[in-house]
């Protein structure tokens, strides 16, 4: 039996909790989009090589991809809040960094640690579920999971103004100033998790990962530069592959490992984490071909000749759309469950981008595929922390999520590269100038509905999900009555003070693995409680009474008639429930 505790009160979540962690992720996302406006002008404002200058965006999705998973597992570690704050700090020192600079090796260093952030969607998804009640679980996650297309659809009309009527670094300062906002409102509003996984931090598993990933995305990313099929990209890959089998042998050896992948071999994580990577190529695919064809001339006979900003405004209701789609997703995912929505968010997708075949010549169809996209990739995005929620122990949420934050980064590089190659390969070249053609812009938009097909029949193969009937004692006598009854099957155990002495009254609940309430009951005047469990799997139970602090403690269950006994001790005095 694992257990997770806390040794001191924290305070209960407001109102405010959740904008503000999604905010937190919505920074993260202007922070990566930030470069987007002025990709083409890089070269001359670093005074740098074409192919340096990419250096600048592959650092920051290098160090997103590394820092996501082991930020997520510290998060486990020492506090879900604290590794928040963290990543947002070195964010807005990575910002000012850039700011600062105009030659390429500081600049890469700062864009390096700006990728950090990455890291605050797996931290703020956990912290919902540690923190909020069931009913609000579903709209919280999916808000925080569709922050990142929300920030990058609102940065690109923003970052384009900027970029069109400031000094370039005007972008830097702007994203640092975010960035402490960002801190600012956490330290402020939300308070920290009570929930702690045992173990220590896995530092050669950190360092393992962080070696295979880098080797397995550089190729990806730098590909098309170096050429496919040359001994640096095919050595990468070969390198990157031994690291990993290597990270792997070891990870199974260790009692803590910085990923369970046991865990992440079952079914419901691992084809949640398969379809995650063709949700992000299919994220990426239209962030980079929509902008290209507005702003083409009209002279090249399929460009709309928006100017920068418009085409930004254009492309952005494609992130609000993925906002708006929070709510819905969490009344149909209540209904339906998880799966369900993947899937349909999945068939949305594939309808905008073959719709988006035929609608490619006027500004007001550009608009249409972005809102159709958007509801689909919201859809999408939202179910994903719902379906790996489900199937982890709660002490596993962080590690869980930011391997799942990671796939879809890999997905969106993967989408860069074989987009960035398509282009590349079917442009015209005008006076040296390579311009993309329509015939390109069509093939990536049909690898963008093969890349959804393939994740739809992922997402097919995911097990159907447990919907076991909620179980809740409405009254005290209800409980008493009851008690008997469920320590058959279930959890049983005394609610204790600081000294030891029994808890009367104390509220017990028991959270399943989804973060929904499976059970709730009062504890009797010598302190007892039972709760029955739906199913096998792992719990957790949180305890809560007037004068005492809260706690929680995460509990295994087998399934069988034993009960399992487990004792809640309160900390000392603290504000009134």
């Amino acid at each position: 039996m694992t257990h997770t505790t806390t040794d001191q009160p924290t305070r209960r979540p407001s109102g405010a909790t959740v904008p503000v962690l999604a905010f937190a992720g919505i920074v993260v996302a202007v922070m990566q989009t930030l470069l987007v406006p002025v990709i083409k002008d890089l070269p001359t404002l670093l005074s740098t090589e074409p192919s340096n200058a990419t250096w600048v965006l592959t650092s920051t999705l290098l160090s997103g991809a590394v820092a996501t998973p082991i930020m997520g597992r510290l998060g486990d570690l020492f506090g879900k809040r604290r590794m928040l704050i963290v990543s947002l700090a070195v964010m807005v020192v990575g910002a000012l960094i850039s700011a600062l600079t105009s030659t390429l090796i500081p600049m890469i260093a700062g864009r390096t640690l700006q990728g950090f952030a990455m890291g605050a969607i797996p931290l703020g998804i956990g912290l919902m579920r540690d923190m909020l009640p069931r009913e609000k679980l579903g709209s919280a996650m999916a808000l925080m999971s569709s922050s990142i297309g929300v920030g990058g659809g609102l940065a690109l009309p923003a970052a384009a103004l900027v970029a069109q009527h400031a000094n370039w670094h005007a972008l830097f300062y702007g994203a640092a100033g975010l960035g402490v906002l960002s801190i600012l409102l956490t330290l402020l509003v939300v308070p920290e998790s009570p929930m702690r996984a045992e173990g220590t931090f896995d530092v050669l598993g950190a360092i393992g990962l962080s070696v295979g990933l880098v080797l397995f995305l550089l190729p990806i990313t730098k590909g098309s530069d170096w050429g496919w099929t040359s001994a640096t990209t095919l050595g990468l890959f070969a390198a990157s592959a031994v690291v990993l089998v290597l990270w792997g042998v070891l990870e199974l050896r260790l009692k803590a490992p910085l990923v369970d992948l046991r865990t992440t071999a079952r079914p419901a994580v691992l084809f949640t984490n398969l379809a995650s990577i063709m949700v992000g190529v299919s994220f990426y695919v239209v962030s980079l071909v929509l902008p290209q064809l507005l702003q083409l001339p009209k002279a090249t006979g399929y460009g709309l000749g928006q100017s920068m900003v418009s085409a930004g405004l254009l492309v952005a209701p494609l992130g609000l759309t993925m906002m708006l789609t929070a709510p819905v997703y969490a009344r149909l995912s209540a209904k339906y469950g998880p799966k369900i929505t993947l899937i349909l968010g999945m068939l949305i997708i594939a309808i905008g981008y073959g719709a988006g075949l035929g609608l490619m010549n006027a500004a007001w169809q550009s608009l249409v595929i972005a809102v159709v996209l958007g509801a689909g990739i919201g859809l999408a995005y939202s179910s994903l922390p719902a379906l790996i929620i489900g199937a982890v122990p709660a002490s596993e949420t962080g590690a869980a999520n930011g391997l799942n934050t990671l796939m879809r980064s890999i997905g969106t590089s993967v989408s860069s590269a074989v987009i960035g190659m398509v282009l590349a390969n079917t442009a015209h070249h005008v006076g040296g100038v390579a311009i993309p053609t329509m015939h390109g812009f069509r093939v990536s938009f049909l690898i963008a509905t093969g890349a959804v097909a393939v994740g739809l029949l992922m997402a097919l193969f995911l097990p159907k999900a447990n919907r076991a009937p909620q179980l809740r004692a409405s009254s005290e006598e209800d409980a008493n009555l009851e008690r008997a009854e469920e320590a058959l099957r279930g959890f049983r155990g005394r609610v204790l003070n600081a000294d030891g002495d029994p808890v009367a009254r104390a509220k017990v609940t028991l959270i399943d693995r989804r973060g929904r309430q499976a059970g709730a009951t009062l504890s009797a005047e010598d302190g007892s409680y039972a709760l029955a469990v739906p199913a096998e799997g792992a719990y957790v139970l949180a305890a809560r009474a007037t004068g005492h602090g809260p706690h929680a403690s995460s509990a295994t269950h087998a399934g069988d008639e034993r009960p399992v006994e487990v004792d809640l001790a309160l900390p000392g005095q603290s504000v009134p429930a």
